[in-house]
């Protein structure tokens, strides 16, 4: 009978609430709805936005997305006014569990001298900065001592705040690549690098490397196919991964149903990584014709990473000679490969690098991107659409539609006329939680 009477007068205060034009009460233990309205939206996928935008979002899911839809009885209005609703940005290359200085080497020693327990403290500063930067998802590609799993279960847990992550655990690569702790003299740090490190040798080798990383929570498995700038001991173009090595890797994660991001700045590198199948190609500096043509044909994400090229080539930056020449050389030749790969109408996802940038700059990389020669539509749904579609979670986030987790960002103006508006971020919603609400 109480229950009964209980429900009665839910029902008697709803109609007495429409009577008076009143929002009627929610009934208890139901999913919380939010009405966000804004001048405009961009839903990840079109060209153009659409005016008066309205999206209902009940609990973590987005119910409704359109242009002057009706609030719901009991719904909490935010209105954004002159601003722009957007899918919750991916960004797929990131290193949340540490950051750069302008100075390498001082930078180095810093780092050496932190223990475990205050990366871990600054990694959950560097993730709370991503999402408030409107970066509800990353992948994040390689980190050390499992930092990146534990924050991702911290985050996932709701202990702290950032954004969902996909992440890599540690880098696969040879020995003496860009993966291994290269440029030192023998046993700098004790033993030579094993499984726990990522390196590995031969097809068997790098078969149990990406066993061994799946076992200790990778999401995705990141290769370093050839050499990087800020590794000491390696030319920044060379191969560093044999075919059938790649071929066992790539073959191996995709049995697990795990994709494979491989770093590349060097063509013959990316061309051994592309013909075994990995899913993207990270920054890309050298890549000629040939390698293009091949990521156009087989479907290949190229991640360019552009914000990475610009902040190594810095005046500011201060790096060891062999260091600063490898730099020089791959911001000379990054911006042509970009543009043809724009042209090729290759597939790119949006990603920064960020550590080698500073962690809550991630919007910088739209300008970039539409300097090299995407339109502002392109470039957004590199880190909407096309970032979902790489890191296979499109079902979940991405666009804004009906049934989607409720990621969504606001900016003040319209990024489809200057896409620098990306970086004037005014609201944050992940999984229907407000993590950022500038009034």
């Amino acid at each position: 009978m109480r229950l009964r009477s209980a429900v009665s007068t839910l029902g008697i205060l709803a109609l007495a609430a429409a009577a008076e034009g009143q929002e009627a009460p929610a009934t208890p233990g139901a999913p919380k709805t939010t009405v966000l309205r804004a001048a405009r939206l961009f839903d990840g996928r079109s060209d153009r936005a659409i005016s008066g935008a309205v999206i209902v979002v009940e609990g973590s899911k987005i119910k409704a997305v359109g242009a002057g839809l009706a609030v719901p009885a009991g719904a909490e209005v935010i209105d954004l006014g002159d601003a722009t609703l957007l899918p919750g940005l991916i960004d797929s290359h990131t290193h949340l569990t540490g950051e750069s200085t302008d100075n390498w080497s001082q930078g180095y020693v810093e780092e050496l001298r932190r223990t475990v327990a205050e990366r871990a403290i600054l990694s959950t500063m560097y993730a709370r900065r991503t999402l408030e930067a409107g970066f509800t998802t990353v992948r994040d590609v390689g980190a050390g001592d499992y930092l990146d799993v534990g924050l991702r279960n911290a985050i996932r847990s709701g202990a702290v705040p950032g954004p969902r992550m996909l992440v890599a655990v540690t880098g696969l690569g040879s020995r003496g690549g860009h993966c291994d702790s290269t440029g030192f003299p023998y046993r700098t740090f004790g033993e030579e690098s094993g499984l726990e490190e990522g390196v590995a040798s031969g097809a068997d080798g790098f078969r149990d490397a990406v066993r061994f990383a799946v076992k200790y929570g990778a999401d995705v498995i990141k290769v370093c196919g050839t050499g990087g700038v800020l590794s000491p001991g390696d030319e920044v173009d060379t191969p560093q991964i044999s075919p059938d090595e790649m071929s066992s890797i790539v073959e191996e994660a995709h049995r697990l149903r795990r994709k494979v991001a491989v770093h590349a700045h060097g063509a013959e590198g990316a061309k051994v990584a592309i013909r075994a199948g990995a899913d993207s190609i990270e920054h890309g500096s050298f890549l000629d014709d040939e390698a293009l043509d091949l990521m156009k044909k087989r479907g290949t994400y190229f991640v360019p990473t552009a914000m990475a090229v610009k902040y190594v080539s810095s005046p500011t930056r201060i790096y060891p000679p062999e260091i600063a020449a490898k730099a020089k050389a791959a911001a000379a030749a990054h911006g042509d490969a970009f543009r043809r790969a724009i042209e090729r109408g290759v597939k790119i996802a949006f990603g920064t690098d960020s550590a080698v940038s500073p962690h809550g700059r991630n919007a910088e990389e739209f300008e970039l991107m539409v300097q090299h020669g995407m339109t502002p539509a392109q470039a957004l749904r590199a880190a909407t659409a096309s970032a979902a579609d790489l890191l296979g979670i499109a079902g979940e986030v991405g666009t804004l539609e009906a049934g989607k987790e409720a990621d969504i960002v606001a900016v003040a103006g319209d990024p489809l006329r200057d896409v620098a508006a990306m970086k004037s971020v005014r609201f944050v919603m992940k999984g229907g939680a407000v993590a950022r609400h500038e009034r």
